[in-house]
């Protein structure tokens, strides 16, 4: 029996995705308009590294070593002592992303800053990636070839 997904949980990881792909400078851009921030303490500062990715073929077939990629992660906690500790792991060698990431993830777990952060950076942020995404996928469509319409030269 399939587990049922933990709301928390999932609206946490729309967040980290949406942080994972926005594009630097839109975050930069977001974090500015939030104004002063509560106190950071590092846990873990931005440090790059490398993760193997794995695939499957087809999708569905055996998983196989795809090759490494470059990746930087970061632990915050933000408040007391007794602070909301916010990760975040982003492809490449950013750390700047990957601390602002972390801070966001912390600020999102915090009552009195998650909705003023999900209007004002992470619902921007996807409207973006989704403009990205749809633009790109735009231009890969012009080069789209439907080959039932073509003429086979039959009677």
């Amino acid at each position: 029996m399939a587990e049922i997904e933990n709301a928390p949980d999932a609206a946490r990881r729309g967040w980290m995705r949406v942080l994972a792909l926005a594009d630097i400078a839109e975050l930069d851009r977001a974090f500015a308009a939030l104004g002063p921030l509560p106190t950071r303490r590092w846990l873990r500062k931005p440090e790059t590294g490398m993760a193997m990715v794995r695939a499957r073929s087809g999708g569905t077939g055996a998983q196989f070593n795809l090759g490494e990629i470059t990746v930087t992660r970061c632990a915050v906690a933000l408040g007391d002592d007794d602070g909301v500790m916010g990760v975040a792991y982003v492809r490449g060698r950013a750390a700047r992303h990957a601390e602002q990431a972390a801070v966001a993830d912390a600020l999102l777990q915090m009552p009195q800053w998650r909705q003023r952060v999900q209007t004002e950076l992470i619902d921007p942020l996807a409207r973006a990636h989704a403009e990205r995404r749809a633009a790109r996928a735009s231009l890969a469509a012009q080069t789209k070839v439907d080959f039932f319409t073509l003429v086979r030269g039959e009677d």
